[in-house]
């Protein structure tokens, strides 16, 4: 028995895929040169279009001389496309972005009928499109809240869901707002009441003026160009003391190589070290008169801050029965100038304020005397204080507190273990220190 044949199948077969060939080739239709002809690349960043949207592309061309070399004619180019409901138009800045980046793609077109795909010879670079949405066209932008609205949202936001803290700052600075408008009316009254209580201000000049004038150092001229101009020595010590001065004996005493026996104070150091020195000078040199006389009143000045440093005060009797026979006349110069009596008391103090003149007065005459260039050590022993006093004190002449070179030691015959020794250093023309005003550093 023989089988019956399978019946055949009256579906059309398909053909096999495997056995279709496909073929490549560069496109000849597509122009090199013009960059807005053929098939353009757009991307989507948030919204796909849908498959209906018809696009247009839209250039502006180049003038002649800007022709590039290769034949490219469109300055600009915009792709835009229109749905029922949005807008597409391509972002010329991020396009361009995208482009710099080196973002670029090769194109190919596939002929299913021919079963050919052809390649566009040029990369095409994307153009990134935005999208408006047409209902939403008409609605102009919500203005950017005002200070004062923003500051009512942030309190209202604070004082509902912030913290006791929070809301304690909250309260504390609506305590200190302050109402603009309640002062308008006002406003004036409180500008001119300004104007009026300025008006009695002193200018920059005047208050430099009245500070020089209130300080605690010898007349100086503030415009003197060599440093001897700066405090004159008649105004440190008086011509009438000055002549009252007898330095005969100790000129007598410096032939014998006796250095301190004449004087009203042995025991300053400072003194006695410019004594060897000016003994070594021409004896009837004016110059080496007037040093010693001023090396005598520094003595005298010596003597005086010793005796008149009792706590209670002292009479003048008393103060001159102590000064060692130093001339009346210098006595009573020294309390003129340095001491200060209670009404109806014949007590002479030497307080504070007379203590720092006082020791103005005294470095004043100690630098003419070393030339305008003082050791502060020097003096800080003689005078039993701190160098760093010393030191402030020079500071509120006008001095400078600095080394000298190898040259100025030289100079002036110091010793090499001072290079590290600052000096007070008096220069023309003067300048105080300024008066700090900040806070001070912690």
């Amino acid at each position: 028995m023989s089988s019956n044949p399978a019946p055949s199948s009256k579906k059309r077969k398909r053909d096999d895929p495997s056995h279709e060939s496909l073929s490549f080739e560069l496109d000849p239709s597509s122009s090199t040169g013009t960059t807005a002809s053929g098939p353009l690349l757009g991307t989507f960043p948030a919204l796909q279009a849908p498959r209906d949207t018809p696009f247009k592309c839209y250039g502006r061309k180049k003038a002649k001389k800007d022709k590039d070399d290769d034949g490219g004619k469109y300055e600009r180019t915009l792709v835009v496309g229109e749905a029922s409901a949005v807008e597409f138009i391509s972002n010329e800045e991020e396009s361009k972005r995208a482009a710099d980046s080196g973002c670029s793609y090769l194109l190919a077109v596939r002929d299913p009928r021919t079963s050919t795909i052809k390649i566009l010879p040029s990369p095409k670079t994307p153009y990134i499109l935005t999208r408006t949405v047409k209902a939403l066209k008409s609605i102009l932008p919500a203005d950017a809240p005002s200070t004062l609205a923003y500051g009512e949202a942030r309190t209202a936001l604070g004082e509902t869901f912030g913290t006791k803290k929070a809301k304690a700052a909250i309260r504390a600075q609506e305590r200190n707002r302050v109402d603009v408008s309640a002062m308008q009316g006002v406003m004036q009254h409180v500008v001119d009441g300004i104007d009026k209580k300025a008006e009695g201000l002193l200018t920059k000049e005047e208050a430099k003026d009245l500070a020089d004038s209130s300080r605690l150092v010898p007349p100086f001229s503030a415009t003197a160009t060599e440093p001897g101009d700066i405090y004159p020595l008649n105004d440190i010590i008086p011509d009438a003391e000055m002549k009252a001065l007898n330095i005969l004996p100790i000129e007598q005493n410096l032939k014998h190589n006796d250095h301190v026996g004449m004087l009203f104070w042995k025991h300053c150091k400072w003194v006695n070290d410019h004594l060897k020195r000016v003994g070594q000078e021409e004896e009837k040199s004016k110059a080496r008169k007037r040093k010693l006389k001023m090396l005598l009143y520094v003595s005298v000045m010596f003597l005086f801050r010793r005796v008149i440093s009792h706590p209670k005060g002292l009479d003048k009797d008393s103060i001159i029965e102590r000064m060692n026979n130093v001339p009346t006349v210098v006595v009573d110069g020294l309390l003129s100038r340095f001491t200060e009596t209670t009404r109806g008391s014949p007590v002479h103090i030497l307080t504070s304020s007379m203590s720092t003149k006082f020791m103005a007065y005294l470095l004043a005459l100690c630098l003419r005397v070393d030339d305008f260039v003082s050791n502060p050590k020097t003096l800080a022993d003689d005078l039993s204080l701190s160098v760093t006093n010393v030191q402030a004190a020079y500071r509120s002449l006008g001095c400078k507190l600095k080394t000298l070179s190898d040259r100025e030691r030289a100079n002036r015959g110091l010793s090499d273990t001072l290079a590290d020794t600052k000096f007070a250093v008096l220069t023309a023309p003067v300048q105080f220190p300024k008066v700090r005003t900040g806070k001070k550093k912690a």
